[in-house]
């Protein structure tokens, strides 16, 4: 799957515009033009965009003479150690940072109801019909949730002390009350002036942690400790955890039937690494074994994201060819790289990988930004019709609570995974648009007994996290703030309810 392509995207020629060049967006631009404007976007936001939150600031620290070579040469489980001059950089419990200044960031508390993210999920977001995005099939979907995964994720509190969002007279909720847990702040030290910041409990990098977890004793649980290999029960699924009805895996909040097939794929990926590195080195034990698979796979996942799922969800030439360059460098040559070394230090010419690290003036971290625009739930369908690959006969079809959580191992176990990958394959996702939230997401009841309106809690989020309303992101993100309603749509009826619920105010 993620074999390099003999040849990189080849560009289609942009559509005629009225606009002049030197003012038109990179995505209209001709494929030559585009990409040096991209590269000068990149270099602005890397410049004014990448803002710490650590509180004392992390420093560096000499690499010791005597470091384990592991730390070297592995993956640590809680992230730390992957830059050896600062060791807890990125790692598990370490802040969000930021893209937008730290001024900026401080939440609207007066207005963290307004619009009422309840009135924003049934008015805007309702799919009144399912809206496909046809450039895409649903594999796309659970995708990028089994990214997210491994990215990030917040510490909440309990019910008792949530936040409750008013219900409106007529509202339809089932329940007196609409309470969901409150993100929880790392602890401020005195006289601080900084914003609210959140502690990451998975580790910032993309280690695959959500196949293999963030913490020692949750990888250990995960693995057989025989020939490098992760546990898998005797049918090839994840063995299931009798305490939580769910696959025993490194990250299985919000299991569903998606997000189980992709980790059941790169646990056996795993298995399929180490065998291929066991029979290659004969002398190497369990642990090296496993630490190297768990490297390669690792890369694996970065490069299938890069070069394959970012330009399939943003299907337009420059992005296609931006992101191949990202991977592959412009020059995409491995002999020359063999031969010129200084190649593979600049990102440019040799890509990203193996290029000289720079951390371009902030500490590496995930920031709450990054969380906020991949909030992608509308990819989700409400129903899903499962086929055979055989002669894609239709199995069943089951609407997404019958897929998720404890009743998701069900599924595994009486349809195939080639039937599983094959259905997912031909159905398509959501687009990401308004009046396309899953309904059955806007009435979540979860395994726990926790009942609430995802879209609304997506909402409240940002807000509560002191993420930019949307004009005032796009100011700080350097992009013009738009006018009026008709910059935002097409769509009469949905323009005059955007007017309507944001008071006319854009």
């Amino acid at each position: 799957m993620a074999d390099k392509p003999k040849n990189p995207p080849t560009p289609t020629a942009s559509p005629a515009s009225t606009v002049p060049r030197e003012t038109r967006p990179w995505y209209e631009l001709p494929l030559l033009a585009a990409m040096p404007k991209l590269i000068e976007i990149r270099n602005e936001l890397r410049k004014k965009n990448l803002v710490d939150t650590d509180e004392p600031v992390l420093g560096p620290t000499p690499v010791p003479g005597n470091l384990d070579p592991k730390l070297r040469n592995e993956r640590t489980n809680d992230g730390t150690y992957d830059d050896l001059t600062h060791p807890k950089m990125g790692s598990a419990g370490r802040r969000f940072g930021r893209n937008v200044p730290l001024a900026n960031a401080f939440p609207d508390t007066a207005n963290l109801l307004n619009p009422n993210p309840r009135l924003v999920s049934r008015d805007l977001m309702t799919r009144d019909t399912f809206k496909p995005a046809t450039i895409l099939n649903l594999l796309a979907a659970s995708w990028i949730q089994f990214m997210v995964h491994d990215w990030f994720v917040h510490k909440r509190s309990t019910l008792d002390d949530g936040i409750e969002i008013p219900l409106a007279p007529g509202d339809d909720w089932s329940d007196g009350t609409m309470r969901v847990p409150r993100s929880i702040p790392d602890a401020a030290p005195p006289g601080s002036t900084h914003p609210p910041a959140y502690v990451n409990p998975n580790s910032h990098w993309w280690d695959a942690s959500q196949v293999y977890g963030c913490d020692d004793k949750t990888c250990d649980s995960l693995r057989s400790f025989e020939r490098g290999l992760l546990s898998m029960d005797p049918n090839s699924l994840i063995p299931l955890d009798p305490d939580t009805g769910i696959d025993r895996t490194g990250f299985s909040d919000n299991w569903w039937v998606g997000l189980a097939m992709l980790h059941t794929l790169f646990a056996l990926e795993h298995n399929h690494i180490a065998g291929v590195l066991a029979k290659a080195n004969p002398t190497w034990d369990d642990e090296r074994l496993f630490g190297t698979a768990k490297l390669i796979n690792s890369a694996l996942l970065a490069k299938i994201h890069t070069v394959e799922w970012t330009p399939a969800i943003l299907p337009n030439p420059v992005t296609a060819m931006a992101m191949h360059v990202n991977w592959y460098g412009v020059l995409d040559n491995q002999d020359l790289q063999n031969v010129f070394k200084f190649i593979n230090e600049d990102e440019l010419l040799g890509g990203i990988v193996g290029s000289k690290h720079d951390h371009h003036g902030a500490p590496y971290s995930l920031t709450e930004e990054f969380v906020a625009v991949y909030r992608m739930h509308p990819l989700i369908p409400d129903d899903l019709t499962f086929r055979s690959i055989q002669n894609g006969a239709v199995l069943e079809t089951q609407p997404l609570p019958a897929v998720a959580g404890k009743k998701t191992r069900a599924l595994l176990e009486r349809l195939s995974m080639p039937d599983l990958f094959y259905s997912f394959g031909v159905m398509h996702p959501g687009a990401v648009t308004l009046h396309n939230y899953p309904r059955h997401l806007q009435n979540l009841t979860r395994d726990n007994g926790e009942h609430f309106d995802l879209a609304a809690v997506d909402i409240l989020r940002d807000r509560e996290r002191g993420v930019p309303r949307y004009n005032q992101f796009r100011r700080l993100v350097h992009k013009e703030p738009v006018k009026s309603f008709e910059e935002l749509t097409d769509n009469p009826v949905w323009r005059e309810e955007l007017r309507r619920i944001y008071n006319n105010d854009v």
